[in-house]
């Protein structure tokens, strides 16, 4: 009897030790979580969990609750032959513009695009569950602070699932559920005719990609492997496997590329002996201190929630070491399709829109990964731009692959002249607000200083002028000829000077003088910008905003480079309010989702609090879809757009989010702003932990309409220069020692302080 208690006891301790003694989940309500009554019955309306890395989603498929898994590098890197060899150059593109002979260039760099269906980005698997009939879900919950997706049963039985948030795994837990309940692998359709009825730019069947069905080995009862091979040498392998513990299943899966190494069936084998335990813990731990970063607290609540929303999906999305987030990231189509425009990197937009808020929000570790992958890729894209533009330096492809090569497309767009003048405000960016020495010196300032020597060499001198040789707006008169200027575009004329002007400013934050003299005197030869008749900016030369239009690039200069701006004087001003007043105008007709986004950074910065929440709650209310997701058009047929569809795409979520943070806290002029752009109505605002430029950590207090308290700390003792943002007198604690010129505080600060400013 004694042996049989010995035993007992020694089971029940291998068992804690092995993870399994608690397989419940533990997890905390927040009033910001996704919660329904129901399992989305399409993949882009299911519950999203991701790492960067990997991706699912949850959501019911016919009759199985069903977990699509995915993984960030899964991709078809085929190379259109179009996009090398001779002609594969802009100087053959000028020539064809010249003759107004365009077809052929349609032809070479944008049919491609539509015709072939790789490159792309490529999904994994999907994990089914068999669902019930007589037992009906009783509720869906996404536990956003813990990253935890529950779904409820009116039987009683539930499941949980996460996907690690560092670790390439995912885990379910099924409670009250017999011991012959176990999941399916399902893979892709590579062999399948699919047909896709759902108008979400999804134009490819993945049967076109010609690829064999890979092959599904069960390993015993609990363990399945597929192994799937894709273009060339590529291949990916999905594992999962699972054990019964009492009434509990408790299951883990991973996805991995041959692109990164590792073994999916070693890395489940190793999971499944460590137990689940720590693995949640750690995850815990991580979601934990993510979400300490920053919080806002706004009385508009459809706002809020949604901001919350975005946060949660930069917590699914970026890591130091990730790859940047393309069109859909971690969360390709499940629908037997290749994604909407493949899944790839749009960067005429939608990868810096992106990551707008990764700067005030105080994610910059995460942010990171933007910069690290644009820097790993500087060969490839230098021998691009020596190859299509003929010159030294850096530009990048616009539309591009995982590693950063050309897929073609609108060639105006997807080869365009300042493609990385725009990505370089990043690597700017992350420098004015983490004012790290050593990113400057190795990282910043080389980046900036290659997409300078490339304008200096590509741009001509007319009439005394330097200028483009070919201009262009996106995405104004689309892939046609006349989308080509020959006069250069106020977007253009935006980000060359950007490029030359922080080239300059950044040189001389290095002591290189006569570098930064050198910019100096690029910039000045740059034309002005474009003014209408009725003081607005225009698209180009001769051609005026006249008419809805998504893109609001010719207002780049505005918003996001800050190179027009109302503390500039009245004349800028001027400009600003003229030219969001076009906006206003000619209306939203033919607007997506990011365009109202957009649109709330611009009116923020025109300190309009109460336009920028009404395009906030546009966006929120009519163009996501019920979990979140930025669904393109007007989901809610209610005039706010012409276009209706619904492809899924991330950008317009990220900038949203950028939106909210510009109404509470400015540092683009490095002057402080706190509370710039809020509506009259909201009385009780604040926020805790939002970074401003020259890294300063800010938090801030509104009561009853009135600020009443600001909380700085100085990360690296830079000189802090703030508005003064109180009716009345204040006090000061942790430094006495400040100016006041026109209505800005400026005192100098040492590593480490902390400054509090009181409304007395």
């Amino acid at each position: 009897m004694k042996n049989i208690f010995y035993l007992l006891s020694l089971i029940g301790v291998l068992s804690a030790c092995n993870g399994y003694d608690d397989v419940q989940l533990s997890v905390t309500s927040d009033i910001h979580d996704l919660k329904f009554d129901n399992l989305a019955k399409v993949w882009d309306e299911a519950m999203p969990l991701g790492n960067a890395t990997l991706g699912s989603l949850v959501w019911q498929k016919e009759s199985n609750l069903r977990m699509s898994i995915d993984r960030v590098d899964l991709w078809d890197l085929r190379h259109s032959k179009e996009l090398e060899g001779d002609g594969f150059s802009f100087n053959w593109l000028y020539n064809q513009v010249q003759k107004k002979d365009y077809k052929p260039v349609q032809q070479r760099f944008d049919y491609p695009y539509d015709a072939y269906p790789g490159p792309s980005k490529i999904p994994g698997a999907g994990l089914e569950f068999p669902l019930d009939s007589t037992d009906n879900v009783k509720h869906v919950h996404l536990y956003q602070k813990q990253a935890v997706c529950e779904v409820i049963w009116e039987s009683g039985k539930t499941m949980k699932c996460f996907v690690h948030a560092e670790k390439p795994l995912g885990w379910f837990v099924f409670n009250e559920v017999s011991d012959d309940f176990s999941p399916v692998l399902v893979p892709p359709s590579y062999n399948k005719k699919v047909v896709n009825k759902a108008n979400d730019q999804s134009s490819h069947g993945l049967w076109k990609l010609g690829y064999e069905q890979g092959d599904i080995e069960r390993i015993g009862e609990d363990k399945i492997v597929y192994h799937q091979k894709g273009w060339g040498d590529f291949f990916y392998d999905v594992a999962l496997k699972w054990k019964h513990v009492g009434n509990s299943l408790v299951g883990v899966w991973s996805v991995t590329s041959s692109l990164s190494g590792g073994d999916a069936s070693s890395f489940i084998d190793d999971a499944m002996n460590k137990g689940i335990s720590s693995y949640y813990d750690s995850h815990i731990a991580w979601w934990d201190n993510f979400n300490s970063r920053s919080s806002i607290s706004i009385p508009d609540k459809v706002i809020e929630k949604q901001y919350y929303r975005e946060v949660y999906k930069i917590g699914c999305t970026a890591r130091e070491n990730s790859y940047p987030i393309s069109l859909q990231s971690v969360w390709t189509a499940d629908n037997g399709q290749l994604p909407p425009w493949k899944g790839d990197y749009h960067h005429d937009l939608n990868t810096q829109l992106s990551y707008w808020p990764f700067y005030t929000g105080n994610y910059l570790k995460e942010g990171y990964g933007y910069l690290h992958t644009l820097w790993g890729q500087l060969a490839e894209n230098k021998s691009y731009t020596k190859q299509y533009f003929g010159t030294d330096g850096l530009n990048v492809s616009g539309v591009c692959t995982l590693i950063g090569r050309p897929m073609g497309g609108w060639c105006q767009y997807a080869m365009g002249p300042t493609v990385s003048a725009w990505l370089s405000q990043h690597f700017y960016l992350h420098w004015k607000y983490s004012q790290d020495r050593e990113f400057l010196r190795t990282r910043a300032y080389p980046y900036i200083k290659d997409v300078a020597t490339y304008l200096e060499q590509f741009t001509v001198i007319r009439n005394g002028i330097r200028t483009l040789p070919l201009s262009s707006s996106p995405e104004f008169h689309n892939n046609s000829l006349e989308a080509w200027f020959h006069d250069m575009t106020n977007f253009d004329r935006g980000l060359v000077r950007f490029a030359f002007r922080v080239a300059s400013e950044l040189a001389s934050e290095l002591d290189l003088n006569e570098e930064a003299v050198h910019w100096a005197s690029l910039e000045a030869e740059l034309p002005p910008y474009l003014v209408d008749d009725d003081g607005a900016l225009c698209i180009a030369k001769g051609f005026k905003y006249n008419a809805s239009h998504r893109h609001f690039s010719h207002l780049l200069a505005i918003h996001p480079l800050g190179l027009i701006d109302k503390s500039h004087g009245e004349k800028e001003a001027s400009l600003i309010d003229a030219s969001i007043s076009k906006l206003d105008k000619y209306g939203p007709d033919w607007w997506c989702g990011y365009s109202y986004s957009w649109l709330a950074n611009l009116k923020a910065r025109a300190f309009d609090g109460a336009g920028a929440a009404e395009a906030l709650h546009t966006f929120a209310e009519c163009f996501c879809l019920p979990n979140g997701f930025h669904a393109n058009g007007d989901q809610s047929k209610s005039d706010k757009s012409k276009f209706t569809y619904r492809p899924f795409t991330l950008e317009g979520n990220m900038a949203f989010a950028a939106g909210v943070q510009e109404m509470l806290l400015q540092s683009h002029t490095c002057i402080i702003r706190i509370f710039p752009a809020i509506p009259d109505s909201w009385k009780d605002v604040s926020f805790e932990k939002f970074r401003a430029m020259g890294a300063f950590i800010v938090s801030a207090e509104m009561k009853n309409g009135n600020t009443k308290k600001v909380r700085i700390i100085s990360e690296k003792g830079y000189s802090l220069h703030m508005a003064i943002p109180f009716d009345g007198k204040f006090k000061i604690k942790g430094n006495k020692g400040y100016t006041i010129k026109d209505g800005v505080i400026e005192m100098d600060t040492n590593t480490g302080d902390i400054i509090e400013f009181i409304k007395l």
